[in-house]
């Protein structure tokens, strides 16, 4: 499950592919009260951001670049090319990464919020530039800390938005999964759950019982349920975002008895998601 696009680290001190700079945060009340109240792990991957760690760039580019580049194109009306999507969506994470331990709980902004209010806030900044060069002289554009000081006045994120921005995060725990389960254990869990093969089907096909079917299933999906709730945890700022996985029938600690039903609704996010990954890379491609 590749995201099909070019990526490329940002050097320190400068934005992925552009010109968008945002200022080193500053040590604030602020931002101590997001250290106590954010977990240990969201604090940890934004330490990492901080540093420049490469793997943790791509987690973000990997997880979020697609909804990025969907909604920069939906605002561009097909009027900004390939290439300056591309350098956007790869500005408006850097610029996410180097200002999200600026955020201030206090005002209940959820993560997707933020994400759409910097994402509009590169794209602005390029057609300030861009008009600017055309007259010669150029309007000064709002600075990083004014955008996400107006975020909650800022464009609202639809249902489309939200639900996307889950289904990023769901998937992101799915990809984890595969990368760190057996690899048996992981194409059990595949063809039982996103391809909807029976448990005979399954047996016959790697030479199982239909009992050691189940016991891998089960293992993966505990798995899954796990990196879930991680993943849901490092990319939410508020409670509602934390709430969203029962809402979506993928609650990380159901009863036992609920295991259908978290299966049913991981496969439709899987679809969903296959699905709006090969619209970008038709994009990418075309």
């Amino acid at each position: 499950m590749n995201g099909g696009s070019r990526w490329t680290a940002p050097r320190p001190g400068e934005a992925a592919h552009g010109d968008l700079r945002a200022e080193a945060p500053r040590p604030t009340a602020i931002h101590y009260n997001l250290t106590l109240m954010l977990s240990n792990l969201t604090t940890g991957f934004i330490g990492r951001l901080r540093a420049r760690d490469a793997d943790a760039w791509f987690e973000l580019w990997e997880t979020f670049g697609p909804i990025l580049r969907a909604q920069l194109r939906k605002w561009g009306g097909g009027r900004i090319g390939f290439e300056t999507v591309q350098d956007l969506s790869q500005e408006t994470l850097a610029a996410l990464s180097t200002s999200i331990d600026r955020h201030d709980p206090s005002k209940g902004a959820r993560f997707s919020t933020w994400l759409l209010a910097i994402a509009k806030h590169t794209l602005c900044g390029e057609i300030d530039r861009r008009m600017a060069l055309k007259r010669g002289a150029g309007k000064k554009p709002v600075a990083l800390d004014e955008a996400w000081a107006g975020a909650s006045k800022g464009p609202a994120p639809d249902k489309p938005f939200e639900q996307a921005v889950f289904d990023a995060k769901v998937e992101a725990a799915i990809r984890m999964v595969e990368r760190e389960a057996d690899f048996v254990d992981f194409s059990v869990y595949r063809m039982r759950i996103f391809d909807g093969r029976s448990g005979k089907d399954v047996a016959t096909a790697i030479g199982v019982s239909e009992p050691t079917v189940s016991r891998r299933l089960s293992r993966v999906r505990d798995m899954v349920r796990e990196r879930l709730s991680e993943v849901i945890s490092k990319y939410s700022f508020t409670d509602d975002e934390l709430s969203e996985a029962g809402q979506n029938g993928v609650d990380p600690n159901p009863t036992k008895a609920a295991d259908a039903l978290f299966d049913e609704a991981m496969a439709e996010i899987y679809i969903r998601q296959q699905d709006r990954r090969r619209q970008d890379e038709a994009t990418l491609t075309d």
